[in-house]
């Protein structure tokens, strides 16, 4: 009853009070004359009736300005302490606590949505967002990396990546994945596109995850021959050791026997010293391929483009292919950095350097070679080393960076090979791609 008290008191305080203004102007109304008592009876009971009135409607007031504030979503607001009791001041204290406790779970609510955000935009994988009309969101960092400007537009424009990227986005059922082709950086590369479907705003959305795997692919191919040339090799070492050594005593023993007046001893001391020479040459040849199978160490580190071209240029100019061979050298722009090991890539570039000029030398009078070296709008380098020789056969694409293929007589086979683990090592991508008829041309994104 305590807390009543004030409210009931005032809204006494004015009945009572309108009241005698009521019953004042009732009583001189009729009496002749008294216009100016009339007259204040009268504005005394409006006054009253007034203040009547305010008394009631203040608080629904304040409460129809607190339930607007909330239904506007405006968290920020408090309702009022009226110290008027009667029910009230608890009315307050409710809807106040109230608000604080959607202010702590809109708070909570926000913090669980800048972790997922945070979670989607930093995870590693690409991830795509298409709407009911085919416009293409890019969710996260590892998406705008890869795809660059593409968030916006439709899925048919994004046909530069690939056709099979594009039937995967398109195609694909939810919950369904599919492996194919996405073209980065012109280098085509395996992908594996999962795509799930979510509610939006009453809209059905498509989520996409792209996993470029070709890095693993290739890794894991590298691994397996490399693997393969650690057997062979342990296996042939084996087996070469004793008829190496047994054909080196058997060359000494001729020499020992052979006095040069006997055809026959003549022609076994040939036999047997070209068979010692060939077994050492196989054993030579298979312990030089014995460091295929480990994989070279990385000293990773950022270094000038422009720098690195022009020491490959004079180490090239040095060498026997070129000599007579001319040169071309492109690096854009010209403050690129590289981010990598300077010297494994040396090896590479001018492995293909040397490849490109004697073929272009056995088939041109005008040899030429060209490095070009230049950043992606997705910040990586591309390595190009183009020649105008005649290419290499569209019968032996398949197989030009398998360990011990060549198509040089004098060749060993591992050059590509050692290319492709050096380009791996890096995370990057090298392909072969000449036109027929174009020249050579091998491309390297790191």
């Amino acid at each position: 009853m305590a807390s009543r008290a004030p409210f009931v008191a005032r809204l006494a305080g004015h009945m009572l009070l309108l009241l005698a203004t009521l019953v004042a102007l009732a009583w001189f109304l009729p009496v002749p004359g008294h216009l100016a008592t009339k007259l204040l009876c009268g504005l005394l009971s409006l006054a009253a009736a007034w203040a009547l009135w305010r008394a009631v409607s203040r608080t629904n007031a304040q409460l129809t300005r607190f339930v607007s504030a909330i239904r506007h979503e405006d968290l920020t607001q408090v309702f009022p302490e009226t110290h008027q009791g009667s029910g009230f001041d608890a009315l307050g204290e409710t809807l106040n606590a109230a608000i604080r406790r959607l202010r702590e779970h809109r708070a909570a609510e926000a913090a669980e949505n800048r972790f997922a955000a945070t979670l989607v935009d930093e995870a590693p994988t690409p991830i795509l967002a298409i709407d009911p009309d085919g416009r293409v969101e890019l969710s996260n960092k590892a998406a705008r990396r890869l795809f660059g400007q593409a968030s916006g537009r439709g899925i048919a424009e994004l046909m530069p990546y690939g056709e099979g990227f594009v039937a995967a986005l398109t195609d694909v059922v939810p919950g369904d994945r599919r492996l194919c082709r996405v073209v980065l950086g012109g280098l085509p590369q395996r992908a594996m596109v999962a795509v799930t479907q979510v509610e939006r705003l009453g809209r059905t959305w498509r989520i996409a995850s792209v996993q470029v795997i070709q890095g693993e692919l290739d890794a894991a191919e590298v691994a397996t021959q490399a693997d393969l040339v650690r057997v062979l090799t342990h296996e042939i070492m084996n087996s070469m050791t004793p008829v190496t050594s047994l054909a080196e005593s058997a060359a000494g023993l001729m020499a020992e026997i052979d006095q040069g007046d006997d055809p026959a001893i003549a022609d076994a001391r040939i036999a047997v010293e070209t068979l010692a020479r060939r077994a050492s040459g196989i054993m030579h040849f298979v312990d030089s391929y014995r460091e295929f199978s480990r994989a070279p160490a990385l000293a990773r580190r950022r270094f000038r483009a422009r720098t690195w071209a022009e020491e490959l240029t004079r180490l090239y100019r040095a060498m026997p292919a070129g000599e007579d061979v001319a040169l071309d050298v492109s690096v854009l722009p010209e403050a690129l950095m590289i981010d990598g090991d300077p010297e494994l890539l040396s090896q590479v570039v001018l492995n293909l350097l040397k490849n490109g000029g004697e073929a272009a030398s056995a088939h041109r009078p005008a040899p030429r070679v060209a490095l070009v070296i230049e950043g992606l709008p997705t910040g990586r380098v591309r390595i190009l080393v183009e020649d105008n020789g005649p290419g290499v056969p569209d019968a032996s694409l398949g197989e030009i960076f398998l360990p011990f293929f060549t198509t040089k007589p004098s060749g060993t086979g591992v050059g590509l090979s050692f290319a492709r683990q050096v380009v791996l090592l890096h995370h990057g991508a090298i392909r072969y791609a000449g036109e027929p008829g174009g020249g050579g041309r091998f491309e390297i994104v790191l």
